[in-house]
């Protein structure tokens, strides 16, 4: 059984094709499909169901994939070990969460290279769960993303609180005119909101339930900054970090909404996969950057 094998099956799985695999690793689509071969065969069993296209992993090769993915993070970690006081180097892939891209992209970019001249960093945007999952199966080093207070962190990564700050809601600054609220004041008014698949979408459905309120999106975007113009526009109400909001150009023309049945907090982290070795500098300079970015510096 060779490591290269291994590596080519958990490569297929992860990307649900063969010649995005062969394209991820450097080879051609029969080289990828023999190495899978290679490993069946030292095996003795099927591990792809090949009736369906793509290829899906069966029961069994279900369960060797997640033995494969432990055996190329423990050979990682070796490496890693190895190269533990060897300069930062090579590549590394970070993961930031929806809505603070636009912030702090190109500034860590920019800080990283500039830090860490033989260091290639790639960067990519996503929903939180979806960037968890990434460092799960190994595709990213580290990603900075929200959590709720006192998440659990999620198996196999672990990481460090950058800060707390209110999650709140806004509306036009001219309408906000009382001390206190409650939701069932303003749910009417309907919401301006990212798409499905954002955790704080997912927790104002929750609250609103809780109340037997109806969640009622007007419009929904990824760009922080046209929901906020939407919703200084009179267009329904948003949902938004308060630095985010405090950087935000319309800030002037948004109020808060001091709700009493709705005061979420959220936390900031930095979460990466376990023994970085040589990357775990340049992951916590990552860190640094994004949370200077938040917190104006």
């Amino acid at each position: 059984m060779k490591i290269e094998d291994i590596a080519a099956f958990v490569s297929v799985v992860r990307a649900r094709s063969l010649s995005q695999a062969a394209k991820d690793m450097g080879l051609t689509q029969p080289a990828i499909t023999r190495r899978i071969q290679n490993l069946e065969e030292s095996l003795g069993i099927e591990l792809l169901d090949r009736a369906t296209k793509p290829p899906k992993p069966n029961a069994a090769g279900q369960k060797v994939y997640e033995q494969c993915r432990a055996v190329l993070d423990q050979i990682e970690r070796l490496r890693e070990l190895a190269a533990a006081d060897a300069h930062p180097s090579g590549s590394l892939r970070l993961g930031l969460t929806q809505g603070i891209g636009d912030l702090v992209l190109q500034g860590t970019l920019d800080g990283l290279t500039t830090h860490y001249p033989d260091l290639q960093p790639s960067i990519v945007t996503g929903w939180g769960q979806q960037l968890l999952e990434q460092i799960h199966t190994g595709e990213l080093d580290a990603a900075a993303t929200w959590l709720p207070v006192n998440a659990v962190l999620p198996k196999n990564a672990t990481g460090q609180a950058l800060g707390r700050t209110d999650l709140v809601v806004v509306a036009p600054a001219k309408e906000v005119t009382r001390r206190a609220y409650r939701l069932v004041d303003w749910h009417t008014r309907g919401w301006v909101l990212n798409p499905d698949g954002c955790g704080f979408r997912a927790g104002l459905r929750r609250a609103l339930t809780a109340l037997g309120l109806p969640l009622t999106v007007r419009l929904d975007t990824n760009s922080r900054e046209l929901q906020l113009e939407l919703v200084a526009d009179g267009h329904g109400l948003g949902l938004v970090p308060l630095p985010l909001l405090e950087r935000s150009a319309r800030r002037q023309d948004l109020g808060v909404v001091p709700l009493t049945d709705f005061k979420p907090q959220i936390e900031l982290w930095l979460l990466h996969r376990p023994a970085l070795g040589r990357l775990q500098e340049p992951v916590d300079q990552f860190g640094t950057f994004v949370a200077q970015v938040l917190q104006g510096a």
